[in-house]
């Protein structure tokens, strides 16, 4: 696996949800720039899940930078598990974690994103491409 430092967010490890998860994230991560990825994302209720996308459609969300090197291995590992990428031998994981190119102030950087990896049927699309400000415009 290439450790690749830099980690894109879109749900609720940003900031902006100010959760356990985001606080985990802050702790070995810090901050680069809000950024975005192409791709499309959903409403799945309690979460958001993103979809890659070839045209120019974009998934807001917030670049990191893993703070220490030698806690690599820990950090993604713990990312993971939270994700749902660790199950059982016959179950699907609910993500997968990729590299993508990431477009934060002016350069690309390749980061990881973590991708549904289920069926999106029948969930609404989140047009805006940023969970927070769709959140807010839904009140919640």
């Amino acid at each position: 696996m290439e450790k690749n430092r830099f980690l894109f967010v879109y749900g609720s490890l940003r900031s902006g949800f100010n959760s356990d998860a985001y606080r985990y994230v802050s702790r070995y991560f810090s901050f680069v720039a809000n950024a975005k990825v192409k791709g499309k994302l959903y409403d799945l209720g309690e979460y958001p899940a993103a979809l890659p996308a070839d045209e120019n459609v974009f998934i807001v969300g917030e670049l990191y930078w893993l703070k220490n090197e030698e806690e690599y291995s820990w950090a993604i590992e713990q990312l993971d598990d939270y994700e749902g990428l660790n199950v059982e031998a016959n179950e699907k994981p609910l993500y997968k974690r990729e590299q993508a190119t990431v477009f934060a102030d002016d350069r690309n950087v390749k980061a990881w994103v973590y991708w549904y990896n289920k069926d999106i049927e029948e969930m609404p699309l989140i047009k805006s491409g940023d969970v927070l400000e769709y959140k807010k415009l839904k009140g919640l």
